[in-house]
């Protein structure tokens, strides 16, 4: 399950304890262990005591070695399960301490929440009970390397090829390990305490895509206490940290701001320890926390994250992020189980449904999420995520008709807002010519008027340069203007159009688009008996059939979406005859207004004569045109 608000990178901490997720480049993953990065438990009865790094494999490289490891499950015994119901997981650790084990991981991401869940968050909340008749001495250390400035790619301008099957590839290859400069400073705010794992000098601006700053830290109370380290070898053997935690559970507090050299890494380490009476339960919190704001497509081609709109966008804000978790975490973790748990409670739904319910939606934080900083035309910025990891462009149109209720349903301002990025994708064109990986045919990568098959991809400029697929002529596709017409027509229903209270400027935003994407269509209607006909190719999104004439798919969409269409005019004519602004949400300068209107006319009118021969058209038509 992946950490991090949406937009604010992640990472993943797997079943078997280890953290090996690292989506911090925004669209690029990488999958691989830092052992470094870590959770240990040291344990201590008076009699006997035991200390173990909580993954149940150790590095295979032979890193750490110095570290006893937690005991995997076993047909004879479990030590423990993992469960998910995201934003939240948990480990429970058994049959090998004394005592009971929980922790408890999460990120803010809440339903309705357009600020809090794009936060670069994990929570960590340890709970510790002692079901004996003695006390129990326990000590929680989290280690984490310092891995500022990893995260971008080091080939400058990647050279596009196409796969096998047709696709578009581009090779990345990230800074992984290349920790020069990186330095951790301790920090002791209040009751809050940790440290600070800077790439560079600190208060240096950061100004390049991975440049910023990560932080860990706990909070202090009389009856615990904290130890530290802020300069340790996560690749040497571990023994400069686990000689002090494997004997009396403390870190040696050495603090020191040395900057790493070429070749060297370095990571920080908190521990809290603390006493547990017979019968007696105690939570710990551990955070961590993260500021990387700036993520880059091509050369030169930057956006802010989201959460800098609330943070600042020097990259030096990873310990003001921490300040909030360690205030709201306890009202985030209350607003995500009250969310969850009125589904959780019901009867007439099975378990399985239940968790598919909330587990898939990590793919709104682990697919590739962009979440950009607002701006003027996109007051809670701009969002998409990739089709999937392994085909790297956003919001492919034909698959997110049917995969993007849960946006809709829970994040609807997002959800409009990528129809809006369509939206005002259709007018454009680029003539760019490319070779079409299904048949080795040229063709323009987007020509005006025609919907685009997806948003571009993180290599280029999303939103600007769309179409980045390049297996079939996506020009020629006959579903997606449907798609997207009943897309725009559905986001309105379920946002509060079927109460008579919806957002009527954004299908005022999507009219002209709507206009042309439909008279686009109209132009491969061959025999002009009013409905479009397919060409004999893969021109769908069921890209290797091939259909030929009128089809039930493609036919069956074009009538739907004049339907909508018709219903959408409706609306808008009756708000303009009304003078209804009632449902105005987005405030609008006059120059706007009057922009709005004449591309609103200019496509009306495109529709009403999208070619110079005169021509047939089918009857639902006929009826946006008199709606007009």
């Amino acid at each position: 399950m992946p950490l991090g608000g949406f937009g604010a990178g992640c990472i993943g901490r797997s079943s078997r304890g280890d953290f090996n997720l690292w989506h911090l480049d925004g669209g690029e993953h990488e999958f691989k262990t830092l052992p470094g990065c870590q959770f240990s438990v040291y344990e201590s009865t008076g009699r006997e005591s035991c200390a173990y790094a909580l993954a149940t494999e150790a590095p295979e490289d032979g890193t750490l070695s110095e570290w006893n490891w937690y005991p995997a499950s076993t047909a004879e015994r479990s030590t423990g399960t993992y469960s998910a119901l995201y934003p939240r997981s948990w480990f429970e650790y058994k049959n090998v301490f004394k005592a009971e084990l929980t922790c408890e991981q999460f990120t803010p991401i809440i339903p309705q929440n357009y600020q809090e869940t794009s936060y670069p968050i994990a929570v960590f909340e340890w709970t510790a009970h002692n079901p004996t008749d003695e006390p129990i001495e326990l000590s929680i250390m989290l280690t984490w390397e310092n891995i500022a400035r990893w995260f971008t790619n080091t080939i400058a301008s990647p050279e596009i090829t196409v796969r096998d099957d047709g696709s578009p590839y581009y090779d990345y290859k990230s800074r992984w390990g290349e920790s020069e400069g990186n330095r951790n400073r301790w920090v002791e705010d209040f009751s809050r305490l940790g440290c600070v794992l800077q790439g560079g000098e600190f208060g240096s601006e950061a100004m390049e895509e991975g440049e910023g700053q990560w932080a860990i830290a706990t909070v202090t109370n009389p009856i615990v206490k904290v130890t530290y380290h802020n300069r340790w070898n996560p690749v040497g053997d571990g023994d400069d940290l686990w000689a002090s935690f494997a004997t009396d559970g403390t870190l040696p507090n050495e603090s020191s701001e040395e900057p790493a050299a070429a070749g060297d890494r370095i990571g920080a380490a908190i521990c809290v320890k603390f006493t547990l009476k017979p019968g007696k339960t105690r939570k710990i919190p551990f955070f961590l926390t993260w500021d990387l704001p700036i993520t880059e497509f091509k050369p030169g081609i930057k956006a802010y994250r989201r959460y800098t709109d609330f943070f600042g966008r020097d990259g030096n804000n990873a310990w003001s992020v921490m300040r909030t978790a360690l205030k709201h975490s306890d009202t985030w973790q209350a607003a995500i189980e009250a969310w969850q748990n009125p589904i959780l409670q019901r009867e007439d739904l099975p378990d399985w449904f239940k968790l598919a319910l909330f587990n898939e939606l990590y793919d709104l934080t682990a697919g590739g999420t962009l979440w950009t900083a607002a701006d003027e035309n996109n007051p809670k910025g701009r969002f998409a995520v990739l089709e999937s990891l392994d085909y790297r462009w956003y919001e492919s149109l034909d698959v997110r008709l049917y995969g993007s209720f849960a946006l809709l349903q829970l994040w609807p301002e997002l959800e409009k807002n990528v129809m809006l990025g369509f939206a005002r994708a259709i007018p454009s064109g680029d003539d760019t010519p490319r070779v079409i990986g299904y048949n080795g045919a040229a063709a323009i990568r987007k020509a005006a008027g025609a919907t685009p098959h997806d948003l571009g991809a993180s290599n280029e400029h999303p939103w600007v340069q769309t179409n980045y697929t390049s297996y079939q002529d996506c020009n020629l596709w006959k579903d997606l203007p449907s798609d997207f017409v009943l897309l725009v027509y559905r986001d309105y229903l379920l946002t509060g159009g079927m109460a008579g209270k919806g957002d009527t400027d954004f299908l005022w935003d999507c009219w002209p688009a709507i206009v042309e994407a439909l008279a686009y269509l109209k132009t491969f209607d061959t025999d002009n008996d009013g409905i479009p006909e397919n060409s004999g190719a893969p021109d769908q999104t069921f890209d290797d059939w091939r259909l030929k004439g009128i089809s039930a798919y493609c036919g069956g969409l074009w009538i739907a979406a004049l339907e909508a269409a018709i219903a959408i005019a409706e609306l808008l004519q009756n708000r303009h005859t009304t003078g209804d602004l009632s449902h105005r949400t987005r405030p609008r300068s006059n120059s706007d207004r009057l922009s709005r209107l004449r591309r609103r006319d200019r496509h009306l009118s495109h529709l009403a004569h999208p070619s110079p021969r005169p021509l047939r058209h089918h009857p639902l038509e006929r009826r946006i045109l008199q709606a007009r």
